[in-house]
């Protein structure tokens, strides 16, 4: 049986997901793939901390480790910020390997361009991660994109946002007596500037308008308002009304075809297919040319929703060099 080589650049909460749903999974994974999934290399900071068990002889911090394991094929890539993330992607494409990330931060900046170069290179770009955690909201998207046209997007893409929305709504919680919670919970940062100011779902917003119209609007012309705008009387008023605040990630094409988008709290009435969507759930609501609006909800955020989609992304790869589909 053919051996497939992976290594995971980053060893966090996706990192170890990632790990543990590849063990987990491996005999259902060799079974419809056809393929041994081998963890060769893991890249953190910090090599003496051995954060899984039985991962210390797979841990290095030097990239270099990673290109020079003999038959890599696929990188998974789990990291923060734009750099390093971008360099070793690229590095790793360049390698003709096949990549599968989680960084919005840098995929919505430079997607475009590590897609443009997997193709020169006959490999794969998997970034189902990127946006909305465990909703399948790119696949889900590229399949419709075959026939449809997508004129509008709107999405919750934070779920620290909506579930302190949620909370304020329910229990009158205050802004402040609700980031707490959501901290102490894990839903929220120590520093939860780019939750609550709008820029998280920004990023992702920015991937979406990519995939719906191979463009982004210009960056300094999108609005983007966090949710520490609205006040307890907002939210009173609003439950009075039966109407609800979401903090809502919208992008759309207009009649001259520019690309506009905007974050910002939003009013939404029973009828909107964003008006259920409670707690840490992502949705996003599409309107196309045929089917009309679809809206495909799960939960945003997290160890295995994100890893699994990730391990979802590397079963396609797989599948398709082999000429078949598979489904976890």
């Amino acid at each position: 049986m053919a051996v497939i080589k992976a290594a995971i650049l980053g060893f966090g909460t996706v990192g170890q997901g990632i790990y543990h749903i590849l063990n987990e999974k491996r005999e259902e994974l060799r079974q419809k793939l056809g393929v041994e999934l081998e963890v060769a290399k893991i890249v953190v900071r910090d090599t003496s901390r051995e954060r899984v068990a039985g991962t210390q002889h797979l841990l290095t911090d030097n990239i270099d480790d990673v290109f020079a394991e003999p038959g890599l094929q696929v990188v998974f890539e789990a990291i923060v910020n734009e750099e390093p993330a971008y360099s070793y992607l690229k590095r790793a494409i360049e390698n003709r390997c096949h990549v599968i990330t989680a960084n919005k931060v840098m995929f919505a900046k430079r997607g475009m361009e590590l897609q443009e170069l997997a193709k020169t290179n006959g490999v794969f770009v998997g970034y189902e991660a990127t946006v909305a955690g465990g909703v399948p909201i790119i696949k889900t998207m590229k399949n419709i994109l075959l026939v449809n046209d997508v004129s509008r997007i709107q999405g919750i893409l934070n779920g620290t946002t909506n579930y302190m929305l949620t909370k304020m709504r329910q229990e009158n919680l205050r802004y402040d007596e609700a980031l707490a919670e959501a901290q102490n919970l894990g839903y929220a940062e120590a520093d939860p500037f780019n939750d609550v100011s709008g820029q998280d779902a920004f990023k992702k917003l920015m991937i979406l308008s990519d995939l719906a119209f191979d463009e982004q609007p210009d960056w300094s012309e999108v609005e983007v308002v966090g949710i520490d705008t609205l006040t307890e009387e907002d939210l009173a008023a609003a439950k009075e009304q039966g109407l609800r605040y979401r903090h809502v990630a919208e992008v759309e094409k207009d009649a001259s075809g520019k690309i506009i988008a905007r974050v910002a709290p939003l009013l939404v009435n029973a009828e909107h297919p964003l008006y259920p969507i409670d707690d840490v759930f992502n949705a996003v609501a599409m309107e196309t040319n045929y089917i009309g609006t679809l809206t495909v909800t799960g939960p945003g955020a997290g160890m295995y929703p994100t890893a699994s989609v990730m391990v979802e992304d590397y079963a396609e790869i797989i599948g398709k060099r082999a000429g078949f589909t598979v489904t976890i």
